[in-house]
């Protein structure tokens, strides 16, 4: 007998739905074919316990599975259950008429209970695209799944779950969500927030317009001067995510399998890798390809501790995905994108000992030293960081003061009035929101100067030597910087004010 199943395959971030053609026939053999990675391969052994666990038993006979598109490559243990089910339908051990009105997917234990699987939310999109009934999968992913209003997911923690509902006998509900209620489920108050940062207000206020316009920025500082302290609250700033932010947000983690019984992301995320990660773990990759550290921090913030301990080579893989804010990992056999829209924050120590030019130093670097310390930033790297910011370390009196610093909350006030000025001065172009993302063109439309503020650009261009490469960039914070007073022209001071966020343009650093 020739029964159809339907399970879901996730490549990048999107599903193709699978088709398991299950047919037992006289003889005996176990025959799968179209293209299956050894986890499925060795998915008849965990499927013959579990059905003898619960009553049931592997047919003896000839058993061949085709997992069609057959030239498409399947991975993971996740259609343990989707197998199960055919094979049982097939074998006549069920009565399962509506079984191919929806997707089933799990991983199964020996004893029939269900592991948690990947790409849930994806897969979910897909099958409601496609005009299934319904999903069944581990109740672990129900919530990730659920969001997909159209759809009945079936949150299930054991394979007879599956096998009563569809002989007629068990009471097995679909779990509703309501997204938009999931979605403005928030924190009052972030995990991070500035008000716990003493002093500092000058970076603070440099933070406020990185994340205003949505600027990469690298801190320059020596050791226990704050750099970690204050890049990891810069999400408690960020204007709140959109719905559709969420979900793409959602979908790339729960392709990952890093998302544990939410529903719906709605905070921004920050990922902080270590620097010794390599360039596949960055940018994503692998033979079986998953996203990497930059998706992962994709409409949020991706924070570089430490950003000359980094391997060069690693480093310099970036520099694609934050020109085009996405992704691509070309194989021989398939190419896939992931997204990858985040903000950078690196830090660094202003010298291999990390106290350049401080007298009081415990320990000075050669010049040879500072040189081969500082090469390590690529000036294509560097090109993609619209501000520098030299941090210092905070004295004895503003570490002991005893009144409340600005809240984030405040700050992400401000920061939010800055974005909906920009969304709607862009709102013609559909792949430009923010100041950040402005071409040269777009700079010469909106940035433009009167006498005075291009002769103090100038001046200050040739005093203090600034590269080629700091023009735009003082042009696109300088822009921020207006847009936070809510001015419509970039003033002499707004100028004055983005040149000072420039500091490893200047002689000394790295010319």
């Amino acid at each position: 007998m020739l029964v159809k199943v339907f399970g879901s395959a996730v490549f990048g971030v999107e599903a193709t739905t699978i088709t398991v053609e299950v047919n037992i026939d006289k003889g005996i053999g176990y025959h799968l074919v179209g293209l299956p990675d050894n986890a499925i391969k060795e998915s008849s052994y965990r499927i013959a316990a579990a059905l003898k666990n619960n009553g049931y038993e592997f047919p003896g006979k000839k058993i061949t599975v085709n997992l069609a598109p057959a030239d498409l490559r399947k991975e993971g243990s996740a259609y343990d259950l989707t197998l199960a089910v055919g094979i049982l339908s097939a074998s006549n051990q069920i009565n399962a008429t509506e079984v191919d009105q929806y997707v089933i997917m799990g991983e199964l234990s020996l004893d029939g209970s269900l592991q948690p699987i990947k790409g849930a939310l994806s897969i979910a999109i897909k099958a409601k695209e496609e005009g299934f009934k319904g999903f069944f999968l581990p109740i672990q992913n129900v919530k990730e799944a659920a969001i997909v209003d159209g759809l009945d997911v079936y949150g299930v923690e054991n394979v007879l779950q599956v096998i009563d509902f569809f002989e007629g006998k068990g009471t097995l509900e679909p779990t509703k969500i309501d997204t938009h209620e999931e979605f403005y489920k928030t924190l009052d108050f972030p995990e991070f927030d500035f008000a716990d940062v003493k002093g500092q207000e000058s970076i603070k206020r440099c933070m406020e317009i990185a994340a205003a316009g949505g600027h990469n920025i690298i801190l320059i500082g020596p050791p226990g001067s704050g750099k970690t302290m204050l890049a990891k609250r810069l999400p408690s700033i960020l204007p709140p995510m959109t719905l559709n932010e969420a979900l793409e947000t959602t979908k790339i983690h729960s392709v990952a399998g890093k998302i544990k019984d939410v529903g719906l992301l709605n905070q921004r995320p920050f990922r902080s890798p270590h620097h010794t990660a390599s360039s596949v773990s960055l940018v994503g990759g692998g033979s079986y390809p998953q996203p990497g550290e930059i998706s992962l921090a994709h409409n949020g913030v991706l924070f570089l501790d430490e950003l000359p301990e980094f391997k060069r080579e690693v480093l310099e893989v970036m520099r694609q995905p934050l020109e085009d804010r996405e992704v691509t990992i070309s194989r021989a056999k398939f190419t896939i994108t992931y997204p990858s829209s985040f903000m950078l924050v690196a830090s660094m120590n202003p010298s291999p000992g990390g106290y350049f030019n401080d007298p009081d130093a415990p320990v000075s670097s050669s010049p040879a030293e500072m040189q081969r310390y500082l090469s390590k930033i690529s000036g294509p790297l560097l090109d993609r960081i619209d501000i520098h910011i030299e941090v210092t370390p905070v004295p004895f009196e503003k570490l002991t003061e005893t009144r409340p610093a600005e809240s984030s909350v405040l700050i992400r006030e401000r920061v939010t009035k800055a974005r909906e000025i920009q969304s709607k001065r862009f709102e013609q172009y559909s792949t430009i929101h923010y100041n950040a993302q402005m071409t040269t063109k777009q700079i010469r439309t909106y940035c433009a100067l009167d006498d005075s503020s291009l002769q103090l650009l100038k001046t200050a261009m040739e005093r203090l030597n600034l590269s080629a490469r700091a023009y735009d960039r003082i042009l696109k914070v300088s822009r921020t910087i207006a847009d936070l007073e809510a001015s419509e022209v970039v003033k002499s001071n707004h100028i004055a004010e983005a040149i000072q966020y420039r500091s490893l343009d200047r002689d000394g650093w790295l010319g």
